[in-house]
């Protein structure tokens, strides 16, 4: 699923059309919302493709407020924070292999992955030669949901280049 961002009035090619995953969206537009509020608040729903937005100066306002925070090194600092957060957020027992590591439900048995041999690196620090895991690389634990959600600077670039020349928006 997507977000598909449509100019109302585009000036210039970026302002035609903006698009990000879900997983890059809830970051950008969390950003938007935490720190120009009093503006990407004004959106119904800016976390569903139901068609809200905004109009041309509030979008052209917010643009440019993004670009200055990228200017000041506000988003820098912004994106360097959200990913000290991921990097501390704690491991989860890995709900496919029950946190054992080695994967024996129908889909793991079905690629052989009970009986899969491990590089000998990997056997070392797993303490073990055979069993495997896709989702938790047989360590038995994963990063939490919210690691699949990046936040980079370039994308709230685009998002501001875009919001800059798109005459007002529609989420759809």
């Amino acid at each position: 699923m997507g977000m598909d961002v449509y100019g109302k009035k585009p000036k210039a090619e970026e302002g035609e059309y903006f698009r990000n995953n879900v997983w890059w969206w809830r970051p950008l537009w969390n950003y938007c919302l935490e720190v120009h509020g009093d503006i990407a608040g004004k959106v119904k729903d800016g976390h569903s493709n139901s068609g809200h937005g905004l109009g041309s100066r509030d979008a052209t306002k917010l643009g440019k407020l993004l670009l200055a925070d990228i200017e000041s090194g506000f988003t820098a600092g912004y994106e360097q924070d959200y990913r000290n957060k991921i990097a501390q957020l704690p491991t989860e027992p890995c709900t496919y292999c029950g946190a054992t590591g080695i994967r024996n439900d129908q889909v793991g048995a079905d690629m052989g992955m009970p009986g899969r041999e491990l590089e000998t690196s990997q056997a070392i620090l797993l303490g073990r030669t055979h069993g495997w895991c896709n989702a938790c690389d047989g360590e038995g634990k994963t990063l939490p949901w919210q690691a699949n959600y990046p936040f980079e600077i370039e994308n709230i670039k685009r998002f501001a280049e875009f919001l800059v020349n798109c005459g007002g928006f529609e989420i759809c």
